[in-house]
């Protein structure tokens, strides 16, 4: 990141060194723009799966810190999504629409982590850094609000080249050790994140037959 964030009549604006988009917290009046932005990104993926503008605008009122909009100009090429919870790690096993069927309703105000429900970016903007910027505010927030870390349900792409022959928990021990390279989970455990355990049937995703992996990162200053 490049220079201090600074609160002035726009809001929270922080610029990216390495992908030199504007990054702001997301406000009500984006919800439309932001709602479009993901269904674009994920265009693969089940509407029913992904964030409706009311939940973005829900999400701008009661948690604006931790939500972000990545701008090219005047256009919206990013977003990175999360809320507060509490959660069990004695329980871990989960899915998807346990946290995120409703964003505003589900973000609990002295939730002690961070969970991460959709970093997007644009596929004419990847491959600049983007994803690493956005963790940094991720993890800027926890540092700030003194949470305990951030808590996600990661993907597996990689993991649909392999199924044949590994069970989803055998590929994500081969990610850990290096042995595997996956397009997301690799990336995540560069950005310090460890695997808690492997999550069945976390989202509908027949690829990597639903398969997803719990990670956590921890905020050794809280």
């Amino acid at each position: 990141m490049s220079g201090d964030p600074t609160d002035d009549d726009d809001g929270f604006k922080l610029m990216g060194a390495r992908s030199g988009l504007v990054y702001r917290c997301i406000r009500e009046e984006w919800a439309d723009r932001l709602e479009a932005l993901e269904r674009e990104v994920f265009a693969d993926t089940d509407p029913d799966h992904l964030c409706r503008a009311d939940e973005f605008a829900a999400l701008a009122r009661r948690f604006p810190a931790g939500n972000f909009a990545g701008f090219d100009g005047d256009r919206i090429v990013a977003l990175g999504i999360g809320i507060r919870r509490r959660f069990d790690f004695e329980d871990p096993i989960h899915r998807q629409s346990d946290v995120a069927a409703d964003l505003g309703a589900a973000h609990t105000p002295d939730g002690p982590w961070y969970y991460g429900t959709t970093i997007g970016v644009l596929p004419s903007y990847r491959a600049r850094g983007i994803g690493d910027e956005l963790y940094q505010l991720r993890k800027g927030v926890c540092r700030e609000l003194g949470l305990r870390g951030i808590v996600a349900g990661g993907m597996i792409p990689g993991y649909a080249g392999h199924r044949e022959r590994l069970s989803a928990p055998d590929y994500i021990d081969a990610v850990v050790r290096g042995e595997l390279t996956d397009p997301t989970l690799t990336f995540q455990l560069h950005q310090g994140f460890e695997v808690v355990c492997p999550l069945p049937d976390y989202l509908h995703n027949p690829d990597v037959g639903n398969w997803a992996v719990l990670i956590r990162w921890l905020n050794l200053d809280a």
